[in-house]
């Protein structure tokens, strides 16, 4: 760690500042809490041994699916009337997930050697908790695009922040929130005028890649092609790198961007690649978390294509939207650039695509209200002592869970779908001409559902 956090960081569960700090691991005398070390890299969740305790299941569940992964291979394998090519694919395959899972081993342990106190209760209290959507691997195939294959598209994503700033604009002290495996935030560090670079994600394979290969390391690791040119390129090893060890002033944080572990007007610069239309929080909050986090004329980056997925059709915010938005929580009327750049192509897939990105850069022009800290959960979850609300959607689910139930309890090995139907229809539930498609709706996805995890 190249770079002194201490006046940068704040405690993520009350905002103190400054932390206590010894020997890389910060401490918050007001919550009297202790922040550990992830090889270095400060874990700055709000309940930390929680944090790290899902994530070490998770990352227990990756592996478990990869020596799963290799049994079934074995499995496939054993078939005698195999082509010799599908052998040969297969054996070739299986070595590779086994050399994955090793190389998983080894990378992660220290996320996996730590001492775990975390409960539930604690985790849930504060209102934290990682998005169920997003286990280690998630991101897996940026770490080949940030360091092996990917130049074209780093070198279109710089582009894009150089072309809304100012020529030799200084961009003083630099948060990269959101930094997945690091690449921009390095690139921001080495070629533009940056005092200090803390790149944040929450993910920790991420982040263990990124400082590994910047501080000169070079990691041998299979990329797999979700579409695989040849038979050769269902698994490539790869070598991960930096064209060159990064300079002082560059450093990682693991934390949640929902609720950021830094001092208010802590940053000159605040860059949000692939960030602001996945994240869980409405752009409107988000931008005033941002706003909060800048000095007085700082300046906000975001780099990326507006891809909101929000089951509210309100919050799927267009370009217009989306400028009027960082207007309104006391930035300046945005800069912004459109462009079309290579997104995620991989020499050994067919997946590659063209992404229209949008990119703006806005400073900030005045201090707005901060919203209160980011809660996951509301308080009839955490406290048990409200009512329940019944939504249209949960009473939808219950309806539907009580007929997938029924269903279930029909299947006694002797009746058939259509014997199923007949029963509907005398509970008065449907008619038998609806019920036999819709039961065999359902049992299709059962079965779906069994092979799949018969898979894992």
């Amino acid at each position: 760690m190249s770079i002194d956090l201490l006046e940068l960081l704040a405690c993520p569960r009350c905002d103190k500042t400054p932390l206590t700090e010894n020997e890389g691991n910060y401490s918050c005398s007001a919550c009297k809490i202790d922040f550990p070390s992830i090889d270095g890299i400060p874990w700055m969740f709000a309940e930390p041994q929680a944090t790290l305790g899902e994530w070490r299941g998770r990352l227990h569940y990756s592996l478990q699916r990869l020596s799963h992964e290799s049994a079934r291979l074995d499995t496939e394998l054993e078939n005698r009337e195999l082509r010799p090519l599908t052998s040969r694919r297969l054996e070739r395959y299986k070595k590779a997930v086994d050399s994955h899972k090793r190389s998983l081993q080894k990378l992660l342990q220290p996320v996996d050697v730590q001492s775990l106190h975390g409960t539930v209760e604690t985790y849930l209290a504060l209102r934290t908790r990682l998005p169920a959507d997003q286990a280690l691997n998630t991101y897996y195939a940026n770490v080949h695009r940030d360091w092996a294959w990917g130049d074209e598209e780093n070198a279109a994503s710089l582009k894009q922040i150089r072309a809304v700033l100012h020529e030799n604009v200084s961009l003083g002290n630099v948060l990269v929130l959101g930094a997945g495996a690091g690449r921009l935030a390095y690139d921001l560090h080495m070629q533009m005028d940056c005092t200090t670079t803390v790149a944040m994600d929450f993910n920790p394979l991420l982040l263990l890649v990124a400082q590994s290969v910047t501080r000169g390391d070079t990691l041998k690791m299979y990329e797999f092609p979700i579409a695989p040119k040849s038979l050769e390129d269902d698994a490539v090893l790869r070598s991960l790198s930096a064209s060159e060890v990064v300079r002082d002033g560059f450093g990682f944080v693991l934390g949640d961007a929902l609720r950021p572990p830094f001092a208010a007007r802590s940053f000159d610069t605040v860059v949000t690649p692939w960030l602001i239309d996945i994240i869980s929080e409405d752009l409107p909050v988000l931008a005033a978390r941002i706003n909060g986090l800048l000095k007085k004329d700082g300046r906000w980056v975001n780099f990326g294509s507006l891809a909101f997925s929000s089951p509210e059709r309100a919050r799927c915010y267009s370009p217009e939207e989306t400028k009027a938005i960082v207007a309104e929580n006391g930035f300046s009327d945005p800069y912004v650039s459109n462009a079309t750049i290579p997104y995620m192509c991989s020499p050994a897939s067919r997946h590659g695509r063209q992404e229209s990105v949008f990119t703006f850069s806005s400073y900030k022009e005045r201090d707005v209200e901060q919203p209160a800290r980011h809660r996951a959960l509301p308080d009839w979850i955490v406290t048990g002592k409200e009512p329940v609300p019944l939504s249209p959607s949960f009473r939808s689910q219950a309806m539907t869970t009580q007929i997938y139930s029924f269903i279930m309890s029909l299947i006694d090995g002797k009746r058939s779908l259509r014997d199923m139907a007949i029963v509907l229809e005398k509970q008065k539930l449907m008619t038998r001409e609806e019920a036999e498609p819709a039961i065999r709706s359902f049992l299709t996805k059962m079965y779906d559902d069994s092979q799949k995890q018969s898979g894992l």
